[in-house]
Formats: C-alpha cells, sequence, structure tokens
C-alpha cells in the first residue's frame, strides 16, 4: 500500500483504529520494512532491549483475544506486534552496543551501563517502558506513512499472554499494537487538552 504522507501528516492523521479488514495481508517486504523502522527508535545507552513478538499463528491470536476481552482489531488486523523488552538486556552484551563506536567512547560508555543499572531494578523496568512507548509510536507513524491503521493497545490480560507468547522470566509486556487496512475511520477527537493546559514553561 502506496502512501506519501511527511511526518507532520502521518502524525496528524495517526488514530486508534478499531475496526479492520480481516482479508488484508501486508506483504513480507511491509511488515520487514515497518519492523526495521520501529528499530530506529531510540534507546537509552544504545541497549536496544525491545523485542517486538509478530503473533502470525491464527490460532494464538484467537488465544490472545480471548484474553483481551474479544477485542476484533487482535484477530482481524493485518499485524499483531507485541512489544517487550529484555530487562537485563543492560548486562548481556554492553560492548556490542557500541563495537563500532571509536575505542574512547566504548572505554567510556561500556562501564557506564553497569554502573548505571546494578541493582537499579525500578530504573530497568522504567528503562523498558520508555523505550517500547518509543518504539512503538515509531512503529504507528511509519504505518500511517505506509498507508495503515494501528491500534495501541493495553486492554488484554498480561499474564495470560505472557504466557501465551512464553514470555522469558526477564523480559515484560509494555503494550501491544494491531496494524492494518482500518474499515471504518476513528470518531472525532474526543476532547483535547488546551495548549496552556500541557504546556508549561520553566516550573510549575
Amino acid at each position: 500500500m502506496e502512501s506519501n504522507l511527511n511526518v507532520f501528516e502521518a502524525i496528524e492523521q495517526r488514530r486508534a483504529i478499531k475496526h479492520y479488514d480481516p482479508n488484508h495481508r501486508m506483504t513480507d517486504a511491509e511488515v520487514r520494512q515497518l519492523l526495521e523502522l520501529g528499530m530506529k527508535a531510540p534507546t537509552a545507552f544504545n541497549i536496544q532491549h525491545w523485542r517486538f513478538i509478530v503473533v502470525a499463528d491464527p490460532e494464538l491470536r484467537r488465544q490472545i483475544r480471548a484474553a483481551a476481552w474479544d477485542q476484533a482489531q487482535v484477530t482481524d488486523a493485518s499485524l499483531l506486534v507485541v512489544l517487550c523488552a529484555d530487562l537485563k538486556a543492560w548486562e548481556k552484551n554492553a560492548a556490542g552496543y557500541w563495537r563500532n563506536a571509536p575505542q574512547a567512547v566504548q572505554d567510556f560508555l561500556v562501564p557506564a551501563i553497569a554502573q548505571y543499572y546494578t541493582g537499579r531494578e525500578s530504573v530497568q523496568r522504567d528503562e523498558c517502558m520508555r523505550s517500547c512507548g518509543l518504539a512503538g509510536q515509531t512503529l504507528m507513524l511509519a504505518a500511517k506513512a505506509m498507508g495503515y491503521d494501528s491500534c495501541p493497545m493495553d486492554g488484554f490480560d498480561f499474564d495470560a499472554v505472557a504466557r501465551l507468547i512464553n514470555l522469558p522470566a526477564d523480559h515484560l509486556i509494555s503494550f501491544m499494537i494491531a496494524i492494518g487496512k482500518g474499515t471504518k475511520e476513528a470518531w472525532p477527537r474526543p476532547g483535547q487538552l488546551p495548549y496552556d493546559q500541557v504546556v508549561i514553561e520553566n516550573r510549575f
């Protein structure tokens, strides 16, 4: 599916779409392009700890839908991505994240990773959520630019979905995104906060 949206247009037009054409399929090349764009999202210390679980098996989709209060987009969208993160990625391959950097940069940043995360479980978890949020928005804007709609989802039984996807003990689920060819437009934006309530200069 072709689209000529620029980034401003993608931001303006992206909405959480609930209804999808269940017969539509994204090509393998489109899925690969989309996920590779998602992988361009930033992560602290370049640890890239997000993991994109692409749920392709129809039966698994049905089981996840049952754990998501029977929301139709889980099975009807062309693509379902469960955004997960490896809580311990920071300690598994620290040198590899900076292998192409100048040696002086490696010497400074690689030890800094352990210094920052060791013993700070809440920071590790917060970092995963921040990174998945950035990756998820990147995926949704890229999907819109490609001509597809999306729906971010946290309305599901996290423990049940974790069991269904065999989530490792040192990983977490942040949220899911359904992506595909929408069949109904979103209703008008239900109530945007005023600019002056959201944007605060310097201090509260």
